[in-house]
Order: C-alpha cells, then structure tokens, then sequence
C-alpha cells in the first residue's frame, strides 16, 4: 500500500495493520467510515485489476446485513422493554382486586366462600367438585353439578361441610372431576383469589402476582380481572 493510501486511512480514523495494535480508539465500524473505506479501496485499486462489480456488491450486502441485524436488535430491545413497563403498570393495577389463575386449592376466609371454574373438553354426564381438607385428605364437602355440556363450568362452595356446618377459615384443596367417556377425569380448575402483592422480573424470571394465602402465580397464568 501506499504512502497516501496510508495517510488517508489515518485520516478517516482507520488503523492500518502496522498500527492496529497501537490504537484502540476505533472499536467499531460505522456506515459512513465503511464507505469512506470502501471509497478509498477503489481510488487505490490496481488499475490493471480492478475490483469487479460482484465483489464490490458482496461488501456492500455483507456490511448492510450486520447493519441491519444490529439495528433489529436495539428496536428489540426497546420494544421489549415497553412491553416489561406495560406489563408492570397492569400488575400493580391488579393490587387488591381478585383474578381467576390456575391452581389446585383456594383460601377459605372466615364466614366467605370460595369460586372458580374449569373447563369441559366435552360433554359429561356427571360432573362433581371436592372440597378436601389439605391435612388429612377427607372430604369436607362433595359439590354435584349433575349433567354438564362441554366449555366453562362454574361452582361456588358457600364454606359449609357436608352436615351444613361452617369450615374453619384456611387453605383447601379442590378437585374438580367428569365422567368423560365412561372415564372419571380430573380436570384443572381455576380459582378466584385476592391479589397482595406483585413481584417484578427478572432476566431470569418473569413478573408474578401474589395471591393471598396461595403465593405467587405467573402474571400470564392469569385468565381473568374480576
């Protein structure tokens, strides 16, 4: 290369080979550097062996995709962090306000009743939800919702056993179940509960709603804003 050709590389900010290793100042190569380069490159070319349109079109695809996955990246990264505020602004609005999520027991409060639902992946002749009590395993109270049609059933345990007595406030577990097919079938069921607290993500984990006396459930488990 060239005395001049050098000169103009230092010009542009750009090191040559013999001086790389003493300058760190250019990490990066931006678009306009990258042309003035490419510029450079084809005023210092050999005449006799000039570069070909092929080439000099390959440079300037290659350059423009790492562009532009660059690019991609930071609109992503703002998008997603929209999103993360989006979705923190939602939660902390759900403070105090019950939501129907995905779960296996529900809390009992003294003199209250307990709501939920699931979902019938067809028609059921016999449809029924228990109550059991999480320390011994008995069940308190058997709810019979008789015949049902496929989709979303509903049921509403009023906090009383089965002798028509009131429960002790806490925690119990629920089973919903269907005869489907002949087959008794546990189904998953969805309970309505009172939102705490909310506990922001992570880049390891996702924001969380707190249910009072369930714990946390997932902010996307969520299926409904009572």
């Amino acid at each position: 290369m060239s005395t001049s050709a050098i000169d103009t590389f230092n010009s542009l900010g750009l090191a040559t080979t013999a001086t790389a290793s003493a300058s760190t100042q250019k990490q990066s190569l931006g678009q306009d550097q990258f042309l003035k380069l490419l510029t450079t490159q084809l005023t210092h070319q050999d005449p006799l062996k000039p570069m070909d349109n092929g080439e000099f079109l390959g440079q300037m695809a290659q350059f423009s995709t790492v562009s532009g996955i660059q690019d991609l990246q930071a609109s992503f990264k703002d998008f997603a962090g929209s999103i993360s505020s989006n979705q923190a602004l939602q939660a902390s609005g759900l403070v105090g306000r019950r939501v129907s999520a995905p779960s296996t027991e529900a809390l009992l409060g003294a003199g209250g009743s307990v709501s939920g639902d699931f979902e019938l992946p067809s028609s059921s002749p016999e449809v029924t939800v228990k109550i059991i009590d999480p320390e011994t395993g008995s069940t308190i109270r058997t709810i019979d919702k008789g015949a049902q049609s496929a989709g979303t059933t509903t049921f509403t345990w009023d906090g009383k056993d089965g002798n028509g007595n009131l429960a002790d406030p806490g925690v119990y577990k629920i089973e919903a179940a269907a005869k489907i097919d002949g087959v008794n079938t546990v189904l998953a069921t969805n309970i309505q509960s009172l939102v705490k607290s909310v506990t922001m993500g992570s880049s390891n984990s996702s924001m969380q709603v707190n249910l009072d006396g369930l714990g946390p459930v997932k902010f996307s488990q969520i299926k409904q804003i009572l």
